[in-house]
């Protein structure tokens, strides 16, 4: 029977028959890992951490982009509560001291990288964290949260730090969003979280980078406001009527030069509070080296200078907390780059730096042991500090780079680089991952011809690392890269799809190897505007004389000749500042490009078709959320485009004119990065803050499973709606869910046979 007959067939079958949903399961996403990486038992980015003040075991942990977590064993087993919920960043948390099911958190980490994302407003939970509601998005979206705080005695008052979203230059991880710019300070709710009230008298409208209640008035509270780049304004601030008026604190404080703010009320002898001041920061992230250290034991109104040296580098504004002793007002800890301790109130100080450096919470549970946050994950200590276990068990809370690449007949092989924890490889079937180089892991390279031959990079210019054991050793391959040129803190690097000898790196210009990474030389001159550098690179698979390239000072540009020069196709580009994979371009017509756009109020999947000359916007019915990656299945009869947003994975199946969801099971975490695995039909997805995910894919309409949607498909696809266990006996190993799915509500049913047909003959 030819297609067109089985057409005819199909049709007046359709017009008399009401269709129930079929039973088939939907595509379901796994978790890959790494959770956490084998031997150094290192996870992502912990931003803040609340611990139940009667049961030692019971602790909530916000990762940088993670969500919130909880733990009921100490941190053997860590079960993730928010990845459902609008955004996975999260700043704050806090447990209310009268009824410990009800817990806070607030979203947008208050930490000022460029991975530190903007908030939606604030979650709470009733039931210990079962579930969740979202509050004064209205308020707070588009901004972070530092801290909160919660009056002891009624707890339905709690107060909130709020600061801009981060990033170099200003305001990058806020990403355009319309409420970046809104009010800042220190803001005050009387109903438990449901309204908020700014507090500005006396206040500046800067950001504020802490606040702690004094236990036995809670009435007395300390902000400290710390613009990281320094304002006239910034300072430790003080109110002694719940908030309504505050005054700026001296008493030996410095008055000038000030930046972050990090303080802490000691619970047993409120009088006495510490201070943490940081340099401001240059425009660039430097210079923000630690200022002082300061104690008052008269509640604010006169200060001691304490020794407690440089502990911040020179990203003070990253790194600033402070931490008191439930009992013993004398025991104080200080964190940044390192964690140091004084018992004797700070006159002297020693250094008990946990497993990860980069410290961003410090507190004491119920059994008075010391837990720190970092950038590793959870660290905990029975000694305050001069011991140290990893508590991350199970949490998953990596931060991955763009740059992700797998091994070409070895599935399980998947290499990556992750903010913080270096460049890892899965070599299991498991979520296990073995950390095979340090630093901040970037972009990664498995040549697909030799696929021993592995490169693998660390932040900065020409840290270029070449390995031909699979990563059991490098070598550094920088020969010929100028390591004064400027970067995106990771720079791309690509293998030539036809030719494995031939490579592409990128600064602010294009670096090219014919001897496999072994030499470089600079062939193009700057892609940027003169103060950036190349954030994406894309080969034409077609034509590797065709090479794209998107600037972090938003250059989108063409190259027809191997890299050498460039036409500027669009400036103002938007998007984020370091390392994407924004860069799509089709197998086999080098002028189509599909290209992502991570900014709000903006078309955020543009495709072209003659090179970047003309655009049109894809964007259909896609919320208006940043967009950091796109890849695009061309094997059925119109393109499969797969976008990753900041709020998860969608799909299109009809040329961007609806979206949706692709799959179950995947949180709404930012996903940085997708390979598009056709051989394997599969999706591998790095994000930052849940790790790397896998789910399967097919050729939408494909159910005879020969690789194309055509009129063949009619009849299988018949025999998948009404008789799934023959269909399942003539198509084995086919998913008709994966397969069948035209309108994109997830599953086959009744609902695809009009896309079906719209799909097939238009």
């Amino acid at each position: 029977m030819t297609s067109n007959q089985s057409v005819r067939r199909l049709l007046p079958v359709m017009a008399g028959i009401v269709f129930s949903a079929s039973a088939f399961g939907q595509a379901v996403w796994r978790e890959r890992g790494p959770a956490p990486i084998r031997f150094s038992l290192h996870t992502g980015r912990v931003s803040a951490v609340a611990c139940s003040p009667t049961d030692a075991d019971r602790c909530f942990v916000g990762g940088a982009d993670g969500g919130v977590w909880r733990t009921t064993d100490g941190g053997t087993i860590w079960t993730s509560l928010t990845g459902q919920m609008p955004t996975t960043s999260i700043g704050a948390i806090v447990i209310d001291p009268l009824n410990e099911n009800v817990i806070y958190a607030g979203t947008g980490e208050g930490n000022y990288a460029n991975h530190s994302r903007y908030g939606l407003g604030i979650y709470k939970s009733t039931d210990g964290g079962d579930t969740w509601t979202q509050y004064a998005e209205d308020v707070f979206g588009g901004r972070s949260f530092s801290k909160f705080a919660i009056n002891p005695i009624d707890s339905q008052v709690l107060y909130a730090a709020i600061t801009r979203a981060g990033g170099f230059p200003e305001l990058a991880a806020a990403k355009g969003h319309p409420g970046a710019t809104g009010p800042l300070g220190i803001f005050r709710s009387s109903d438990g979280g449901q309204t908020w009230t700014h507090l500005t008298n006396g206040l500046p409208n800067l950001s504020a980078t802490d606040v702690s209640i004094d236990p036995l008035n809670p009435n007395i509270l300390y902000a400290g406001i710390g613009r990281i780049f320094g304002h006239p304004d910034n300072g430790v601030y003080k109110t002694t009527d719940g908030g309504d008026t505050w005054v700026k604190l001296a008493g030996g404080l410095p008055t000038s030069d000030i930046g972050r703010i990090a303080l802490s009320v000691a619970a047993s002898s409120p009088q006495r509070v510490y201070a943490l001041l940081v340099n401001p920061s240059n425009a660039f992230g430097g210079g923000a080296t630690t200022k002082g250290a300061f104690r008052s034991d008269d509640g604010g109104a006169s200060w001691t200078s304490l020794p407690v040296g440089s502990i911040q580098a020179t990203y003070g504004w990253y790194l600033a907390v402070v931490g008191v002793h439930p009992t013993n007002p004398n025991l104080v800890v200080m964190g940044g780059l390192v964690l140091v301790r004084s018992t004797n109130a700070g006159a002297s100080w020693n250094n008990i730096t946990p497993p990860h450096v980069d410290l961003h919470a410090a507190v004491w549970d119920a059994d008075l042991r010391l837990i720190a946050g970092n950038d590793g994950g959870m660290h905990r200590s029975p000694n305050d500090g001069s011991n140290w276990s990893s508590i991350n068990g199970n949490l998953g809370t990596i931060q991955f780079y763009a740059g992700l690449s797998t091994h070409p007949t070895v599935n399980r092989l998947i290499f990556g680089g992750t903010q913080d924890n270096g460049t890892n490889l899965r070599n299991t079937l498991s979520s296990v991952w073995i950390q095979i180089f340090g630093g901040d892991g970037g972009w990664t390279q498995v040549d697909q011809n030799s696929p021993d031959i592995v490169f693998v990079e660390f932040q900065g210019t020409g840290n270029l690392y070449r390995s031909t054991n699979r990563g059991d050793s490098f070598n550094l391959s920088r020969n010929g890269i100028v390591l004064s040129d400027r970067n995106c803190f990771l720079p791309p690097f690509l293998f030539d799809p036809a030719d494995s000898l031939h490579m592409i790196y990128a600064t602010h210009r294009v670096y090219e190897s014919t001897n496999g990474g072994l030499a470089w030389s600079p062939i193009s001159g700057d892609l940027t505007n003169g103060a950036g550098a190349i954030r994406a690179l894309a080969f034409a698979p077609s034509n590797s004389q065709v090479i794209y390239a998107a600037t972090n000072d938003g250059n989108f540009l063409r190259s027809d000749d191997g890299g050498h020069n460039f036409e500027l196709l669009l400036v103002n580009h938007p998007g984020w500042p370091r390392v994407t994979r924004e860069i799509f371009v089709h197998p086999t017509e080098p002028m189509t490009v599909y290209l992502a756009v991570a900014f709000f109020g903006e078309d955020q999947v543009l495709r072209s078709t003659d090179g970047g000359q003309s655009w049109v916007t894809l964007d259909g019915d896609l919320p208006d959320v940043p967009i950091n990656v796109i890849a695009v299945d061309f094997r059925g009869a119109k393109p499969a485009i797969y976008a990753g947003a900041d709020a998860g994975l969608f799909r299109s199946v009809n040329d961007g004119l609806s979206w949706h969801r692709y799959g179950v099971g995947f949180p709404n975490v930012p996903v940085i990065d997708i390979l598009l695995e056709k051989a394997r039909n599969r999706l591998v997805v790095g994000t930052q803050g849940r790790g790397a995910w896998t789910v399967r894919i097919a050729v939408p309409g494909d159910l005879n499973g020969d690789g194309q949607f055509n009129g063949f498909d009619i009849e299988p696809f018949l025999l998948a709606l009404f008789q799934p266990e023959r269909y399942a006996i003539e198509f084995p190993g086919i998913d008709p869910n994966l397969n069948g799915d035209l309108n994109g509500d997830n599953v086959l049913n009744a609902f695809d046979i009009e896309p079906f047909i719209d799909v097939l003959f238009k």
